[in-house]
């Protein structure tokens, strides 16, 4: 049965990273969702380099349904729209709550998750301009990819982690090594 993804997104956001993990974790088998955070309800999302695509459904559709993981990509203003999404906070402290995987990358680990306290001792990075933003986190400025296994938390600094980031989420959900015949294929067998 394919693991069931939620990846949330909203106007601003680095489209180099939502497009890398929604692609990368189907081309692992996950059913993936792409979630709309938009206060008009509108599907059609408008990225941080003008690059528009279509979202599945808006979040609110959403909120009823349980996820292996939950995966934000970054980009401002996207992050700050991400934070600000009721229906996706309370989707976030559900997972917390349930201890399933949940991530962030760029500045959507600090400006969404650190803000709603959902990195409070956890091993965890951000793009670097947002470190002094990653309260309660334990700060890791040296890594790209943060994986903390045992708060089910990961982490990444930016659009070119987009593809690491991504094989760590394979592993996240489909277990250990998971992520080699992907990497493989794409020939990305470099990235962790």
């Amino acid at each position: 049965m394919p693991r069931q993804i939620l990846v949330p997104v909203a106007h601003g956001c680095e489209e180099i990273e939502a497009v890398t993990i929604i692609d990368t974790l189907r081309r692992a088998g996950a059913q993936v969702t792409i979630a709309a955070c938009t206060t008009d309800h509108s599907l059609e999302i408008e990225a941080s380099r003008g690059i528009r695509f279509i979202a599945d459904c808006h979040i609110e559709h959403c909120t009823e349904n349980n996820y292996h993981l939950i995966a934000l990509p970054g980009g401002m203003p996207g992050s700050a729209h991400l934070r600000d999404c009721q229906p996706l906070t309370e989707l976030l402290a559900r997972q917390q709550a349930a201890g399933r995987w949940y991530a962030a990358i760029c500045a959507a680990s600090a400006v969404v998750l650190a803000h709603h306290s959902l990195l409070d001792n956890v091993r965890a990075t951000c793009y670097p301009s947002f470190f002094d933003q990653l309260e309660g986190a334990l700060a890791q400025p040296g890594d790209p990819v943060v994986v903390d296994a045992k708060k089910k938390v990961i982490t990444a600094q930016g659009p070119g982690c987009a593809m690491a980031f991504s094989l760590a989420l394979i592993d996240a959900v489909y277990g250990k090594d998971a992520y080699r015949p992907i990497a493989k294929q794409m020939l990305a067998d470099w990235a962790l």
